[in-house]
């Protein structure tokens, strides 16, 4: 018996791809879907990072795999390493419409625009060119800061977290090649892995969401270059948030709907638009392997201009002191240096030609890499410097085991046997986790408080 509400499945009927049957099946089943995307800097097999469990590809994503059941990732360190981020697959096949829509092989400037927690921010940073700036914006000041962490994790160089409206990037007028909206919505995608959810849908809602989704398009599109790209996805069935919305911004925008390819054994429903037959993508549990998703992409009319100068400068470090920081770093003469409140942060060569532009028009949580406090004897590094995959691989590093990997990341003391000094990378299978500075009789661990593991244990297998 399905937990869901007639007024629901009844709004889903007479939908593309929709089979009332199969549908209430796999909802009352009970089944869970666990999935990952490794981060391809850190890690390149699945199999090596779950030893204990089955894994299998999903078909389109390059490193987002599915496991055969869900660990306890709170308790893996590699998770705290950033090895890989725990995502639904349905949501992964943004890397399939990024890569047909978009030139990989040119440095982009992308946004992001609600980002949080993080999962579409830290895949687009895999797929575009690593020389690109994505913006990752977050309206929510709480759920900003767990985005910035995330990104944290993922060990991203080149990417800005900010805290803003949709409306404050009509600011930065026509400056984005790629725009991502994964908008707020109803949910109803989402409802087999959390059943709970269900209570708060109502046709209302749905509604709101729907004028939302309108207003967080209509505020961010001005931002978007002509010939830009703009890719939609939401987390519901509901034609007012998915095919209807693809009308309405090709008819209030002139937007070009943008065909995408997908394989009959993906399952994947295509889909087109009741007025314009714009091309959206419909993902049902109980055809694909993954939950309810949805996704259309677009092209903004217009040819693409000069791109607009700016004459605001970021303020670099002298170079005797980003002569001091490059030895903690694998690449040389690749980054700039900035200061912000005596804190080191580490550029790359978009972000410290347009960062103080983008300081000026946003507020902007984390850009870049903190390398930590540049003292007159030292740098003291700094958290966000242990996990980028910039950080030099020669530093004194202590491989720590299970027991006190997780003894660190729940920021207590450890004790180490081996002869080091100073400050020491702790590491886990080779990964880095973060800082310790070994002294003659102790060891300070310095793992942030506010990412330490918190519960006492891992539950029984």
């Amino acid at each position: 018996m399905s937990f869901l509400p007639p007024a629901f499945t009844g709004s889903l009927k007479g939908l593309p791809g929709y089979n009332e049957e199969t549908f209430l099946r796999v909802h009352a089943s009970g089944a869970r879907i666990t999935s990952v995307r490794l981060q391809p800097r850190k890690a390149g097999d699945a199999a090596a990072l779950f030893p204990q469990l089955e894994t299998e590809r999903v078909p389109w994503s390059h490193d987002g795999y599915y496991l055969s059941s869900r660990p306890s990732f709170t308790f893996d360190p590699q998770f705290h390493a950033g090895a890989y981020y725990v995502q639904e697959a349905s949501s992964m096949f943004l890397e399939a419409a990024v890569r047909q829509t978009v030139p990989l092989d040119t440095p982009l400037k992308a946004l992001d625009l609600c980002a949080a927690p993080g999962g579409k921010t830290t895949l687009l940073q895999a797929v575009l060119h690593p020389d690109s700036l994505l913006v990752a914006n977050e309206v929510i000041k709480p759920r900003a800061a767990v985005l910035a962490d995330n990104i944290t994790r993922w060990g991203a160089e080149n990417v800005v977290v900010t805290n803003n409206d949709p409306r404050d990037f009509a600011r930065l007028d026509e400056y984005f090649d790629l725009l991502n909206v994964d908008a707020p919505c109803s949910g109803s995608g989402l409802f087999r892995r959390d059943p709970e959810a269900v209570q708060e849908w109502s046709l209302d809602n749905v509604a709101l969401c729907s004028q939302r989704q309108q207003r967080i398009l209509a505020d961010a599109l001005p931002a978007l270059k002509p010939g830009g790209t703009l890719i939609y996805s939401t987390c519901s069935y509901s034609q007012e948030e998915d095919e209807q919305i693809a009308d309405w911004l090709v008819a209030e925008f002139g937007m070009e709907s943008l065909p995408l390819q997908t394989q009959p054994q993906w399952g994947i429903v295509a889909t087109q638009s009741p007025q314009h037959g714009a091309h959206g993508y419909r993902f049902y549990p109980d055809k694909v392997k993954g939950e309810g998703f949805f996704i259309a992409c677009f092209r903004k009319p217009g040819e693409p201009g000069t791109p607009r100068a700016h004459r605001l400068k970021t303020a670099l470090l002298a170079a005797k002191d980003a002569a001091r920081l490059t030895p903690w770093l694998a690449e040389k003469d690749v980054f700039a240096f900035t200061d912000h409140h005596g804190e080191a942060i580490l550029l790359t060569p978009a972000m410290a030609a347009d960062l103080a532009f983008l300081q000026k028009h946003l507020y902007i949580r984390k850009a870049g890499v903190k390398m930590g406090q540049l003292t007159a004897k030292e740098l003291v590094p700094d958290h966000q410097l242990a996990l980028s995959t910039a950080v030099a691989a020669g530093l004194p590093a202590v491989e720590l085991d299970l027991e006190n990997a997780l003894r660190y990341l729940r920021k207590e003391d450890i004790r180490l046997d081996e002869a080091t000094k100073g400050w020491t990378l702790m590491r886990f299978h080779g990964m880095n986790l973060g800082w310790a500075k070994v002294l003659p009789n102790r060891v300070n661990n310095y793992y942030p408080k506010e990412m330490r593991i918190l519960k006492a244990s891992a539950p029984d297998a």
